[in-house]
C-alpha cells in the first residue's frame, strides 16, 4: 500500500501520513475547468495562511446571511401578497437544501480536481467542504433567531470539523473530493443537531 501525505485546511490538525492511492503528477498545462475547480474549491480565502478553514467556515456564514437577506425580502414580499407561513417557510428550507445540495456535489467534483492539479492529497487550500458543512450547520434554524445562533453554529461547528468525533475521521479515507468533503458535512450535520438542540432550549426557555 502506497504512503501518501495527507494534508489539511483545518489549523489545529497537523499533516499526516496515510496508507492509499498516490495522487499523479499536476499537469504540466492549466484548462479554464481546472481554474474554475480552483476557484470553487478555495473560494480565494484558502490561499490565507495559518488558518483556511476558519476563513472557509466564515464563507458560509457570509453564504448564510445573503440567504437569509433574500429571504426576509420573500418574506416579507409575500405575506404582502397573502401566502401562508407555513409555504414561506418551507421555500426557505428548500432554498437551503438545495444550494448545500449542489455546493457538496460540485464541491466533490472541484476538491477531486485540485487534488490532482496539486499533486497532494486533500490540499489545504481547499475549503469547500467547510463553506458547504457551515451552511448545514444552519439548516434547521428558524429565521431571525439572532447573532448569537450565527456565533454559537460557527464555533460548533468549527469545534466538530477540528476534533472530528466518530466516524468523521474514517470518511476522510473516502476517495478523492468525496474523502475531502464527506467528514466536513457530517461535522456539519452534528452541528446542526446541536445547534437545534440549543435553540430549541433557548426558545423554550
Amino acid at each position: 500500500m502506497p504512503i501518501v501525505l495527507k494534508e489539511s485546511s483545518d489549523e489545529l490538525n497537523p499533516k499526516i501520513i496515510t496508507a492509499g492511492e498516490v495522487i499523479a503528477d499536476a499537469p504540466p498545462r492549466r484548462t479554464l475547468s481546472d481554474y474554475l475547480a480552483l476557484a470553487f474549491a478555495t473560494w480565494g480565502v484558502g490561499y490565507i495562511p495559518g488558518a483556511p478553514g476558519t476563513f472557509g467556515s466564515a464563507v458560509g456564514v457570509g453564504i448564510y446571511l445573503l440567504v437569509q437577506s433574500a429571504s426576509a425580502q420573500v418574506s416579507a414580499y409575500g405575506l404582502a401578497h397573502g401566502w401562508s407561513l407555513e409555504l414561506l417557510s418551507s421555500l426557505s428550507m428548500t432554498l437551503m437544501l438545495l444550494l448545500v445540495t449542489m455546493l457538496t456535489i460540485t464541491g466533490v467534483w472541484a476538491a477531486s480536481r485540485t487534488e490532482k492539479l496539486l499533486g497532494r492529497k486533500d490540499p489545504g487550500i481547499a475549503v469547500v467542504d467547510e463553506v458547504a458543512g457551515q451552511l448545514i450547520a444552519f439548516l434547521f434554524v428558524p429565521m431571525n433567531s439572532g447573532w448569537w445562533v450565527i456565533i454559537v453554529g460557527f464555533i460548533a461547528f468549527r469545534l466538530f470539523d477540528i476534533w472530528k468525533p466518530y466516524p468523521i475521521r474514517r470518511l476522510e479515507s473516502l476517495k478523492s473530493g468525496l474523502g475531502i468533503m464527506a467528514d466536513d458535512v457530517l461535522a456539519g450535520v452534528y452541528a446542526a443537531i446541536l445547534l437545534s438542540f440549543v435553540t430549541s432550549i433557548y426558545l423554550f426557555l
